[in-house]
């Protein structure tokens, strides 16, 4: 069954289409929980009538009741001359101590000083937060002489789900595999998952660990554009995103009025987010703010005014960096953009983990989904209710760290395991292998905070952590790695390791070789028989770096992949023989044979043209090239030398890039599917 048909069977009435409300929001500031919250009453189903329909109802109920700031004064004249009249609107609530009563504010409408009775501040306590609810609300004017108030709110009801059946939810993962969960929860955010890889999905859905973990503190740092911020902003009525500039000690934990002591943002928020969370000069940081913030962040709890506060708000930073991440890790660090106050190696060791913003790409046309997801709000409700589901202890089933990891390490491992375990298995059914991919991923994460430390902060070098685990279910020992460190391993090793007078030790000791001993010719490297595994997203990766060195002496090659018939696989197939030259030290003609298969007899004579263009080209060069279509589904490359080189993928190991991007030309640029390669001697010929 197709994925959308399964989406609308499960959650019927509770999905709605995902492009519907930028259809509806237009240039609105509204945030799209608002807009799908009423999507969800009109237009939650696959009829094309239904959703037609009430797309106009909705654009309706936009237009009679979405107050513009421009039209503030239009929409105060209709209230007084009906009597009174819905508006969808953000509203704040203050305590007026002088009356001892609570009093309204409306963003849009302008009006301020309302009276709100207290049952709906008790019901609703977030109104109190200073950040504001949007709310559908019914004011009434009061006309007359000798009135103090004109205004009064008749009904208020924010704009949120009130209830949610979680047994239901959770009983319906059943029917979905992981690999359509995970799409369908991309579909929910608003993304489209055909355009992305697992990891590009997994950092997607790594947004979503604030909101569904307590107390959890994430990082993610990337080029603008690919969407850091969207989930913080748009997706929850339990989250607030915040001007990373604008906050003060007193907005976010405590600010004191008199004697009182009026809850900051942490108290009741779900997630609070840092937008912005770069440099930027002319603003200060609080000192006070950091020192709070470094405790809170610790402990869940903070000090200010006269006692000790506790909450559970998560806590996010989302900026844009600076340079690539190549430079960040020879020069800097992978912090560097971040505010200089902030760069302290107390305050980075509270984070539970760094989402790898620049492997994420920057969001397209193609890149939003069309396809059906939950309602924004629903699935925030869900995540909100899960927060209670402490699923932190399970790790210990699966894996046993190294001793050398600290309490911090632990215990971020062990909460983004929880976290992504109630996102991807909210029912707790997962296989060995799924467990461990979230558990390498969240060790990944954390690891990348820890590298990081090593450059900013050299105390933490003295107890240096070995991100090693023994895998219960098999006993093996298994090392993470993040993919930058596996991608620029020089540049990790040299700026997380190595301190300035080794450095300089170092430096020394190199003038003083090679003063007084000759400089040495390059030997080429000792061949032997071993197994590479590359992971998904991995750059770095080229055809020479995998097996030229094998191929350097060979006469003879024979390539097995019986899928080389597109132009894209023409084309890597070219780039396999231009490495072939770019390699080999025969001076005689190379034979390089490819046997694939054909399956469309309609391309066959395209594909047998290219070929035969192919050897005419080759030809000159000193390359004899031949083909056949009798190639089962094994993918190897075979050499007179006798190396056996198994393709797990073949030739095809790249993601997709576009045809302006600088990875046409040059494979390191390139990101990588996940895929093994295995070399083996053989006999001294080709089979």
């Amino acid at each position: 069954m197709e994925l959308q048909q399964k989406i609308l069977d499960a959650f019927i009435g509770k999905v709605v289409r995902k492009d519907l409300a930028f259809l509806v929001k237009g240039g609105l500031p509204v945030p799209t929980y608002v807009l799908e919250y009423l999507l969800g009453q009109y237009c939650a189903s696959d009829d094309e009538e239904i959703i037609n329909d009430g797309l106009e109802k909705v654009k309706q109920v936009i237009r009679n009741n979405y107050v513009h700031r421009a039209e503030a004064e239009s929409i105060k004249g209709v209230i007084r001359e009906h009597g009174k009249h819905r508006v969808i609107d953000k509203v704040t609530v203050t305590l007026n101590e002088r009356s001892d009563e609570y009093n309204a504010t409306f963003s849009n409408l302008g009006l301020s000083g309302v009276p709100i009775g207290t049952e709906y501040v008790r019901k609703n306590p977030k109104l109190l937060s200073g950040n504001g609810v949007w709310c559908i609300v019914t004011i009434g004017y009061v006309s007359g002489e000798e009135v103090k108030v004109r205004w009064e709110i008749q009904n208020l009801k924010p704009i949120q789900i009130s209830h949610i059946d979680l047994e239901e939810y959770i009983e319906q993962r059943q029917n979905f595999t992981t690999e359509e969960w995970l799409d369908f929860l991309m579909h929910t955010v608003g993304l489209n998952p055909e355009v992305m890889n697992r990891r590009e999905k997994f950092i997607t859905l790594a947004r979503l660990l604030p909101h569904v973990e307590n107390n959890y503190n994430f990082v993610e740092l990337g080029p603008k554009g690919t969407g850091k911020s969207h989930v913080f902003q748009e997706l929850s009525p339990y989250g607030v995103l915040v001007s990373g500039g604008d906050v003060t000690s007193a907005r976010l934990f405590v600010k004191m009025q008199g004697n009182k002591e009026i809850l900051g943002l942490v108290g009741y928020w779900d997630v609070v987010a840092w937008d912005e969370f770069e440099q930027q000069k002319g603003r200060n940081v609080d000192a006070v703010l950091i020192d709070t913030m470094q405790n809170y962040l610790a402990n869940k709890s903070f000090n200010r005014g006269k006692g000790t506060h506790e909450a559970s708000a998560s806590m996010v930073f989302v900026g844009n960096t600076k340079h690539t991440v190549p430079y960040m890790l020879k020069n800097s660090h992978l912090f560097e953009s971040i505010p200089t106050s902030f760069i302290k190696g107390a305050f980075l060791d509270r984070i539970h983990l760094y989402n790898p913003g620049w492997e994420v790409r920057i969001l397209k046309k193609n890149s939003f989904s069309t396809g059906y997801g939950l309602i924004t709000d629903y699935i925030a409700a869900v995540l909100h209710e899960l927060r209670n589901d402490d699923r932190t202890s399970a790790l210990k089933v699966y894996a046993r760290f190294d001793g050398s990891l600290s309490e911090r390490d632990h215990l971020a491992i062990r909460k983004t395991f929880s976290g992504f375990s109630k996102l991807l298995y909210p029912d707790g059914r997962m296989t060995d292998e799924e467990a461990r991919e979230i558990i390498d991923f969240a060790t990944e994460g954390r690891k990348r905070v820890k590298d990081q430390l090593y450059a900013i902060d050299e105390t933490f070098k003295a107890e240096p952590a070995k991100f090693v685990y023994t895998w219960l279910p098999t006993g093996e020992t298994v090392k993470v790695e993040t993919l930058e460190g596996l991608e620029f391993g020089e540049e990790v090793r040299h700026s997380c390791r190595t301190t300035e007078n080794e450095a300089s030790a170092e430096k020394a000791a190199s003038e003083t070789s090679s003063s007084t001993t000759k400089e040495k010719r390059p030997r080429l490297p000792a061949l032997a028989s071993k197994v590479i595994t590359v992971r998904e997203n991995q750059g770095g990766i080229t055809y020479k770096g995998l097996f030229g060195d094998y191929l350097r002496t060979a006469r003879e090659i024979r390539l097995t992949d019986p899928f080389i018939r597109q132009p894209y696989q023409i084309d890597n197939l070219v780039d396999f023989i231009q490495m072939v030259r770019d390699v080999t030290s025969v001076q005689d003609t190379i034979k390089i044979h490819l046997s694939t298969q054909n399956e469309d007899d309609e391309k066959v004579a395209e594909v047998i043209d290219s070929f035969n263009d192919l050897a005419d080209e080759l030809l000159p060069l000193g390359i004899e090239f031949t083909y056949d279509f009798k190639a089962d589904h094994d993918r190897m490359i075979q050499t007179d030398t006798g190396w056996t080189i198994t393709l797990g993928r073949g030739l095809d190991i790249y993601e997709k890039f576009s045809r302006f991007s600088l990875s046409r030309t040059n494979q390191q640029n390139r990101r990588c599917k996940a895929f093994n390669v295995s070399i083996n001697r053989t006999k001294n010929e080709i089979s």
